[in-house]
């Protein structure tokens, strides 16, 4: 067998092709990205989706048809795949579904801490966690045998310590799945109220008898100890825990939902004082309480913020005192020659309120610029600057801008275009989409915007400007901001002086990512002449 030293989202990505996944496809996002990325330098198929709702959706469609299909997001992601996620529980799948959210305690990455296991419970879905590279191997290939047993799809929990961190993985040998094939079931598949009832009690079934499976489950792992401390722990949590408190019995939970109830009050009747340790809201602790089982769930200070041996040492000491602060770290910024420079500095000269998004831009924010004044969500740049325009003073109402990247604006702008043309305000808008050619924030993946997929192989991109004329903005600009400050400068006055709406598409390479960019297109542009000259012969 192979042993590799691996990171948790390689493992993920090993175990994918080891399962026979069919296709492998997401949106990238921290701590998530590499796990398509390393499926598709491992041979496996796997694309970039233009958001995290279009992902679910093809996998939910692979999966209907037969296939083993796996979904990888970050955990804001999961709110823009929700729609699809809940009805997916009532549909269930006929070949094998796993959705990946990668959820980031501490906000390394991310504009909110948020703990994915919530959605588990609320659509009602089988959920599992790991807590190193091995299990997180191991646990992937489970979830995709739970997903077909039960066919349900399934939630794969990970955290940034266990996406990032890497340990030794042994991997087994490579499975066959059945063949893809579509077996109609209207019925089951078609969620109008008729079919979705019983489809509701059908999950219901399927969650009883998952949650005895649980109880029953070697995956969750009793390991005896001291009868004085009992310690039940989730994910990385687990692997402190053991370091902190080496001598008390330790329960590892990998069955997060349903929860393995039986087996824990028999945990936690066995010892004297049981806890519960787990990274972000504590979801188990308030399972055991509801269900009348005895533990003691962590202080509040620790729902914040990644878990550590320390961290975990003060939880069971019930050390709920002032933590010592972080060192102080270097604070990100705009690289010296990137091409957003001349735009926030023109932002800041005319005085504009600025309607922000999400994207390595964000950090405009920051002096010497402070040039965004909100930054909510993928893609609400739109809505929130067509509210302030709708709602302010005139003379304040024509300073405001939306601020949106290329792949933002794929992932969730184009709904808030529509809005924009079709609710125009009074004042008029401007949005500027920053085109940098890349989505850069998360490693300069590609996105439909910039023509190429994920292995950097042409295909049709999608024309922010031709879009943008099409839905019939009157004013639609193409500039490059650095090649002509001043006349971005003029531009953006004159655009912001009319009482129409306006695009202004700020073109020009991300100063990392161009090099390859150009490197690509050399490629792909020899690849389409070999291909039109074996044509003609």
């Amino acid at each position: 067998m192979e042993r590799r030293l691996l990171s948790g989202d390689e493992a993920v990505a090993a175990a994918a092709l080891d399962a026979g996944v069919h296709l492998g496809t997401g949106y990238p996002g921290t701590p998530s990205t590499e796990i398509l990325e390393a499926f598709d330098a491992l041979g496996g198929r796997a694309q970039w989706a233009p958001n995290e709702k279009v992902a679910l959706e093809v996998g939910l469609g692979a999966a209907f048809g037969g296939a083993r299909a796996l979904v990888t997001m970050k955990h804001v992601g999961v709110n823009v795949a929700a729609d699809p996620l809940f009805t997916a529980a009532y549909t269930g799948v006929s070949g094998g579904l796993v959705v990946v959210a990668a959820d980031d305690p501490g906000m390394a990455s991310s504009q909110n801490e948020q703990d994915s296991r919530r959605y588990a419970v609320a659509a009602g879905l089988p959920c599992l966690e790991p807590s190193d590279s091995q299990e997180a191997y191991d646990l992937l290939l489970a979830a995709f045998e739970l997903s077909g047993r039960w066919q349900l799809p399934v939630l794969f929990r990970m955290t940034t310590r266990v996406c990032h961190g890497k340990s030794i993985v042994t991997r087994r040998a490579p499975v066959t799945p059945a063949a893809p094939a579509f077996r109609r079931d209207i019925p089951g598949r078609v969620m109008i109220p008729a079919y979705a009832r019983p489809a509701h009690v059908r999950l219901r079934q399927k969650l009883k008898a998952l949650s005895a499976f649980a109880d029953g489950s070697p995956l969750n792992v009793w390991r005896e100890g001291s009868a004085a401390l009992g310690v039940i722990a989730t994910g990385v949590a687990a692997r402190h825990a053991r370091e902190a408190a080496p001598h008390a019995a330790l329960l590892e939970l990998k069955t997060i939902h349903p929860l393995p109830l039986e087996k824990l009050r028999a945990f936690a009747a066995s010892v004297d004082r049981c806890v519960v340790v787990e990274e972000g809201d504590p979801i188990v602790a308030e399972a055991c309480l509801a269900a009348g089982i005895r533990v003691e769930g962590k202080g509040e200070p620790f729902r914040f913020g990644e878990l550590d041996v320390e961290r975990v040492r003060r939880i069971l000491t019930r050390d709920d005192g002032p933590e010592a602060p972080l060192p102080r770290g270097k604070p990100p910024q705009l690289c010296e020659a990137c091409p957003y420079h001349p735009v926030y500095a023109t932002l800041r000269k005319l005085d504009c309120i600025v309607a922000g998004d999400i994207g390595c831009y964000t950090l405009g924010v920051l002096p010497p610029y402070q040039g965004m004044d909100t930054c909510v969500a993928m893609g609400a740049s739109l809505g929130v600057g067509l509210g302030l325009r709708h709602v302010l003073p005139e003379a304040d109402a024509r300073r405001v801008v939306s601020l949106i990247g290329d792949s933002t604006f794929v992932h969730t702008g184009l709904n808030g275009l529509v809005e924009m043309i079709y609710n125009p305000p009074a004042t008029g808008h401007v949005l500027i989409v920053l085109d940098n050619g890349t989505t850069a924030m998360t490693g300069q993946q590609e996105h439909p915007g910039t023509g190429r997929r994920l292995d950097h192989q042409a295909t049709t991109r999608l024309s922010i400007e031709g879009l943008a004329r099409a839905l019939g903005v009157p004013n639609v600009d193409v500039v490059d901001p650095v090649a002509d400050p001043a006349g971005f400068e003029a531009l953006l006055s004159d655009r912001l002086a009319r009482r129409q709406l306006s695009v202004i598409v700020s073109r020009r390479p991300c100063i990392l990512a161009a090099a390859d960019i150009r490197g690509y297109e050399r490629q792909n542009a020899a690849s389409a002449a070999a291909c039109a000259a074996c044509k003609e012969g």
